[in-house]
């Protein structure tokens, strides 16, 4: 049975480690570099009083995934962004359902209206997963510039909180 609680800095190791696996398989996230724990870390805290993270893991305390929102300069003050991140491999088990029941509840307390995902156009399982949460498009963008040079397009996806 997958839990979901608030991400703690001692949570971050886990956490970059998640992520870096993600990226060296490539072709999920506009990430291209290795993620250290310290750069979650400095992730964590550089807005807590306008973002949310929070941890899925198994009962024996393994992080198997991790999602936050945080207000992004591009967005309205009244919308946040949000990034999800399974394991790989540990897919399908309930972790983005229940991390998104989490991320959702904390938006609304943290005041915003809506959530904003950014996706890779190639990524058909983060577009799946976000439709399926209900998130509608509503814009892309064309020829984003990955920081190692890769061109991909995105697709800009709503969730209206009610």
């Amino acid at each position: 049975m997958i839990r979901v609680r608030p991400a703690h800095p001692l949570d971050a190791r886990d956490m970059a480690a998640i992520l870096s696996e993600i990226i060296a398989i490539g072709g999920t996230t506009a990430l291209t570099g290795k993620v250290e724990a310290d750069d979650i870390l400095a992730w964590m805290r550089r807005a807590p009083e306008t973002s949310a993270w929070h941890v899925a893991e198994t009962p024996e305390g393994e992080i198997v995934g991790f999602q936050w929102i945080e207000r992004h300069d591009a967005l309205p003050p009244e919308a946040a962004d949000i990034s999800t991140f399974a394991r790989p491999g540990r897919q399908g088990l309930g972790i983005g359902s229940k991390l998104f029941d989490a991320t959702r509840a904390a938006a609304k307390a943290l005041g915003y209206r809506w959530i904003n995902a950014n996706i890779r156009a190639d990524n058909a399982g983060g577009l799946i997963y976000y439709q399926s949460r209900g998130f509608e498009e509503y814009g892309r963008i064309e020829r984003h510039r990955l920081a190692d040079g890769q061109i991909v397009d995105k697709v800009l996806k709503r969730y209206d909180l009610r």
